[in-house]
């Protein structure tokens, strides 16, 4: 059950009293970056063997890496507002991909709570929760696309009206970025850039859904279309596996192909993904130059974070996220702010995008958002707490548009080795891993007469989160 707006209100009315009291303590400059399908292996730094990620690199080298960073729901729309609000999606309401513009202008961010505390806040990039390109309440600064957006001379809604921008859109954004930067100001800002890259042009529907332009949609800047060329991905230990012990899958679906070594994302898929990350990259170095000119780098958060894995053929699985797997669960999260973070950390506690809302407002100084499900993870910068999540929740809630789930999505519980998914449409299609023994997920103990008790556990375990109330913030 989500807060009610009366207990919401009432709770941001007292943030608003409590930011009086911030307003002589020294607060940091906070920098989001969240580059869309972004995978936990796409970069230098996660030992990428060929990837060139060099200011990516930097904020890991500078500051955390996080190990062990998961999405709750692994579709675009509802993870990113998992991020905005540090709320599980059965709670913020943005089910999916579709229409819920309304519900978006109502959601209790970490933005409303910054601008309410004193700082000056800019949004740019895509918003994806409905088509709406409007401003949000908790923005002072807004540029954005309608829904998905355009790669090249993309329509953004920026200075009250809707105009094409010249351009590339990752570019663009950037430069928009450096503006919001380079404004004269006496507070300090939250600026959130959220890249298109690394989605696909498409085309959106009103219905959600969407159809790629061109071959794989994928298209970097003109000055990167070369870059990789032949370069050999790696491959994971279940990439083109045909799924065995997984029923979901194995359906035979009309129009889809079964999947296996011919599903596969193609290698210049993959290097066209990572040369629209290169002009990302590109973009936080100039971000990075121009904060080091104004003497502010180490008095900005800087976070880059990924809202969805991304499948390159493991299981046969190509140009997707939606399901359960390690691919499309486990996100990157890097973490950059010399004060609080150590150089070269590497936390391996199992940390959720609904912490990153939380986090932020820790390192911001300001008031924790009430009746979450997240955490702040300031803790996890020096150690673990001996209280710290055991296991999790991933819940996909609706589906018109990837058949091999059906429309009702699924239930899954993760822990530190084991993972259960629960089909809510699918019977006698759940499936079981060992992620000790068997880190790809090829072998579903389902049915295992071995696993029968691990069965039963990790079954209370998913019935426990499903039926937790909010935790509150912590």
């Amino acid at each position: 059950m989500k807060p009610s707006a009366c207990s919401w209100f009432a709770a941001f009315a007292a943030l608003l009293v409590a930011s009086a009291t911030l307003a002589a303590a020294p607060r940091p400059n906070i920098l989001l970056v969240v580059v869309d399908d972004l995978r936990f292996d796409d970069f230098g730094a996660a030992g990428h063997p060929f990837a060139r990620t060099t200011h990516l690199d930097r904020v890991a080298r500078e500051g955390a890496q996080f190990k062990n960073f998961f999405a709750v729901t692994p579709l675009c729309s509802p993870s990113r507002a998992n991020i905005l609000t540090g709320l599980e999606t059965r709670h913020h309401g943005i089910l999916d991909n579709t229409e819920r513009s309304p519900r978006s202008h109502e959601l209790p961010t970490f933005a409303r709570t910054l601008q309410a505390a004193g700082y000056t806040t800019g949004f740019i990039g895509k918003w994806h929760m409905g088509n709406d390109p409007t401003p949000r309440p908790g923005f002072d600064y807004w540029v954005a696309m309608k829904g998905q957006g355009e790669v090249a001379d993309p329509e953004l809604f920026e200075n009250g009206r809707l105009a094409r921008a010249p351009g590339y859109v990752t570019d663009i954004f950037t430069q928009r970025a450096l503006s919001f930067i380079q404004q004269r100001r006496t507070a300090p800002f939250l600026l959130m850039l959220s890249h298109k890259a690394l989605h696909p042009n498409k085309v959106q529907r009103a219905d959600g859904t969407s159809e790629a332009i061109g071959e794989g949609g994928f298209i970097p800047a003109e000055r990167h279309k070369t870059l990789y060329a032949g370069a050999q991905p790696a491959r994971r230990g279940n990439y083109a596996v045909p799924p065995k012990g997984k029923p979901a899958l194995e359906r035979p679906i009309p129009g889809l192909a079964p999947l296996g070594p011919d599903t596969v994302t193609s290698d210049e898929t993959i290097r066209d993904r990572l040369r629209m990350l290169a002009a990302v990259d590109e973009g936080l170095g100039q971000i990075f130059a121009e904060l080091e000119k104004q003497g502010t780098l180490n008095q900005t958060v800087v976070l880059v974070v990924g809202d969805n894995g991304y499948f390159y053929g493991e299981h046969g699985l190509s140009q997707e996220r939606r399901l359960a797997y390690e691919e499309s669960i486990r996100l990157p999260l890097l973490v950059r702010y010399p004060p609080r973070v150590k150089a070269g950390t590497e936390p391996t506690a199992m940390a959720l995008t609904t912490d990153l809302a939380p986090t932020i407002l820790e390192l911001a100084g300001a008031p924790a958002l009430p009746g979450i499900d997240g955490r702040s993870l300031v803790p996890l910068f020096s150690r673990t707490p001996a209280d710290w999540r055991s296991s999790f929740l991933i819940e996909y809630t609706t589906d018109i548009v990837f058949p091999r789930t059906l429309k009702m999505g699924y239930d899954a519980v993760r822990t530190e080795r084991y993972k259960f998914i629960r089909y809510r449409d699918l019977v006698g299609m759940n499936e079981l891993y060992d992620l000790h023994q068997d880190p790809f997920e090829l072998t579903n103990l389902v049915g295992s007469p071995a696993a029968t008790g691990l069965h039963q556990k990790m079954e209370a375990e998913l019935a426990r989160l499903l039926g937790a109330p909010l935790q509150g913030a912590r």
